[in-house]
């Protein structure tokens, strides 16, 4: 029997406005649930406050957004190593280094992000979410603002980073096709959970 890993690859499918987004924002403790408990790791995070919430995710949670949100000012090593100078690491630019080589970049390091293709600004947002190797990483359309090949490249990185780095990934989109290759799919429609395949043998 093959050993189960801890991490999980989990889809979360729905149309335009079925809530993917909103459910992704309250697991990373972006918004606050109307009801019910958020709980990570073993902790419930629901009535933390802004600053214990930003200091519970450094480190456990990464997330890529469809639009990137890089820091403009910054250069690709400089944007992934911001996490890594959150949480003290004296190497902070050797690690960002190390993560911008494993995503394709080496030679881009010094570009600022409009310098950079929609893709390339994506890997950078990548590695950034995995500098700090999380435990979980929540990526919202990571592919939505890029072409058919470039969007599959992202994918194919991010599965292969969860599969090497035992990350749980959380992957918001509306492809049934790219859902259907997560061990799990949760089906939003109108806010609410109205398929879930859990009970299937090897879902999380």
């Amino acid at each position: 029997m093959t050993k189960r890993k801890s991490a999980f690859l989990i889809a979360m499918s729905g149309g335009s406005g079925s809530g993917k987004s909103t459910l992704m924002s309250v697991i990373a403790g972006l918004e606050k649930p109307t009801s019910g408990d958020v709980i990570i790791d073993g902790q419930d995070i629901t009535h933390m406050d802004e600053d214990a919430l930003a200091l519970f995710r450094r480190g456990r949670v990464g997330i890529v957004f469809q639009s990137f949100h890089l820091i403009p000012t910054m250069t690709a090593l400089e944007n992934v190593a911001v996490p890594l100078e959150l949480l003290g690491k004296a190497n902070a630019f050797d690690l960002a280094a190390a993560e911008l080589e494993v995503v394709g970049l080496a030679d881009r390091m010094d570009h600022y992000p409009g310098q950079l293709s929609g893709g390339e600004q994506q890997r950078v947002a990548l590695a950034r979410a995995m500098a700090p190797s999380p435990g979980l990483l929540l990526a919202d359309e990571p592919t939505g603002n890029l072409d058919a090949s470039t969007g599959q490249s992202i994918i194919e990185l991010m599965f292969d980073l969860h599969d090497r780095r035992d990350t749980t990934l959380v992957l918001i989109t509306h492809d049934s096709g790219l859902a259907n290759r997560c061990g799990r799919v949760v089906q939003l429609r109108d806010g609410q959970v109205f398929e879930d395949n859990a009970s299937i043998e090897g879902a999380a």
